[in-house]
């Protein structure tokens, strides 16, 4: 192989056929499939439109094909965080996890050298979502996905420290990606959002694990964040800046500097701006930047390790962001995938 070992640990995928769940728990809110046509499908929200995909967000061929193509080796799938549910009742949601999470499974179990798989886990429901992170594990999952606040929970919140205690004992990687945005009856148009705030739904995750003591508390959590973390990393200087002049209101839960977590967690590289990705590696390390593209949607980096690629970085440096961090982020052997 010519390239550098390359995993991709931001890719979204849903089975091609969703039940009913609307029908089955009696009420709505949860995403099926409406396959309109050949090679695509509509994601609704009950009767509302809210995406449309194509055969590589559910078909693994389809995916395998485009990443022979691109110059994947690996992909780490996750669901699509509107699927996290954590809305519904703890025990429907709980049903749509197990759903989610076999199919997944499967996808690893078929493909285990292309593929690496991330469960989702009923949040709002602390015990249930441990019993089935266990689950995740003896199913052949590395580790979860979780949004980046949980209803009114922040990830601060003990209720949400119990499953980060439960993936450190178990050695489940967490991948914490931005959803239900803050705001959104500000930001109708223009996709806002996505472009504002997902990025800071980012932050506010980032910065609820340090300021609630975390990643103090648990020094062995493996933690990625998506989309580079978002707007914390621009913004570690004014969130510094606060917890020394206003420790009274940030440092409540945890006296220790903001700038010493750096480098004791994980970012993705789906950042779209070559000075923006050199400040993230110099900011938090070469070895805690790992390549993400958000695949198969068009907000991610269309073409994977492009941006990488396209730095004035050793080829060392390139191999450790293209794949070697991600192997250290899930704690695998990169030899298996080799």
């Amino acid at each position: 192989m010519s390239h550098p070992l390359t995993v991709d640990i931001h890719t979204h995928i849903l089975p091609k056929d969703i039940p009913n769940f609307r029908e089955r728990f009696g009420y709505g809110g949860f995403i099926h499939l409406d396959h309109h046509k050949s090679c695509c499908a509509r994601m609704m929200m009950d009767d509302k439109f809210f995406r449309e995909v194509e055969d590589n967000c559910w078909d693994a061929e389809a995916r395998m094909k485009e990443c022979n193509e691109q110059f994947v080796d690996v992909q780490v799938l996750s669901t699509v965080p509107v699927m996290f549910s954590y809305w519904a009742k703890p025990k429907d949601c709980l049903e749509v996890a197990q759903f989610l999470n076999d199919h997944i499974a499967g996808i690893v179990n078929d493909y285990p050298k292309r593929f690496i798989g991330l469960g989702t886990v009923p949040m709002q429901a602390p015990e249930m979502a441990i019993k089935e992170l266990k689950r995740c594990k003896e199913i052949g999952l590395s580790g979860i996905q979780i949004g980046s606040h949980i209803n009114d929970w922040n990830l601060n919140e003990p209720e949400v420290f119990a499953v980060f205690e439960a993936c450190q004992d178990l050695g489940m990687s967490v991948f914490v990606h931005p959803w239900d945005m803050m705001s959104k009856n500000k930001m109708e148009k223009y996709w806002l959002p996505w472009l504002v705030g997902m990025p800071a739904e980012s932050s506010l995750a980032i910065c609820s694990m340090i300021f609630g003591g975390v990643f103090e508390r648990l020094p062995n959590l493996k933690v990625a964040f998506a989309h580079g973390g978002g707007s914390f990393p621009a913004t570690i200087g004014r969130i510094e800046h606060g917890f020394n002049v206003r420790p009274d209101l940030c440092a409540v839960d945890n006296p220790i500097n903001p700038r010493d977590y750096l480098g004791k967690f994980y970012l993705d590289s789906l950042v779209h701006d070559k000075p923006m990705l050199e400040y993230l590696v110099s900011l938090i390390g070469e070895d805690k930047v790992s390549l993400g593209t958000d695949y198969p949607f068009p907000l991610g980096e269309l073409q994977p390790g492009e941006l990488i690629k396209s730095m004035d970085f050793t080829d060392e440096r390139k191999a450790k962001l293209l794949g070697e961090n991600a192997f250290g982020w899930l704690g695998l052997d990169s030899a298996g995938y080799k």
